[in-house]
């Protein structure tokens, strides 16, 4: 539900931002592509746009930017609801570098029930991050697995890319793979397996606790 008010609020934003073409060019071309998404920059708008005047175009406008800030407001209020919820449920997710509300979320309810897969490896293959084997003769080699659950691979994915860029040892290993011949897009392949095998065990070992209701 919070991906659909997200998605209408982007086609909010965009619509807001092609009006603002004709109604103030010159505000529209200084927004950065999320500046709408900030508080402050809404509540400039408004104040901008209750002094354009009482046109159709600019009623359209003010009604887009309430929409805009009434969808803001319920996905801030989903995400900590989210946050509460995975506090009480699988609070060792947060605690993971570069696992924030929305990435755990998608890591519980994708998987649903880490005890649904024997092993990290049938974890892998379902969450696609699994690579398949494509040797011919004396060459061995593997390539991308397209399939699986492609929301589960987004958020290893995203915890991939962001302990690339912040974490220390996440660094150190993609550089022993590169070390290794590997190119920087087979590294963070290897690297999204060896997350798949990680939560996998998060997931499993918190499944294994019984839980309060």
């Amino acid at each position: 539900y919070r991906d659909q008010l997200v998605a209408e609020r982007t086609r909010a934003i965009n619509t807001l931002r092609w009006h603002l073409l004709a109604l103030d060019p010159e505000l529209e071309a200084g927004l950065r592509p999320s500046g709408l998404r900030g508080p402050r920059i809404r509540e400039k708008l408004g104040r901008r746009l209750a002094k354009l005047g009482d046109s159709a175009q600019i009623r359209i406008a003010k009604g887009l930017l309430r929409r805009i800030n009434e969808i803001t407001r319920q996905e801030l209020e989903l995400r900590a609801q989210m946050h509460a919820l995975i506090a009480a449920h699988s609070p060792q997710l947060l605690a993971e570098h570069g696992c924030g509300t929305i990435t755990a979320a998608i890591l519980i309810g994708h998987t649903a029930g880490a005890e649904r897969f024997p092993t990290d490896a049938s974890f892998a293959r379902h969450s696609g991050t699994a690579p398949i084997p494509a040797s011919s003769g004396y060459t061995i080699r593997h390539r991308l697995h397209r399939g699986g659950d492609r929301q589960l691979n987004r958020a290893l994915h995203t915890i991939a890319l962001s302990r690339a860029r912040t974490d220390p040892l996440t660094r150190a290993y993609l550089d022993r793979r590169a070390a290794e011949g590997k190119t920087k897009l087979e590294a963070l392949r290897c690297l999204k397996r060896h997350l798949a095998r990680h939560f996998w065990k998060l997931l499993y070992r918190n499944s294994q606790i019984p839980q309060l209701t």
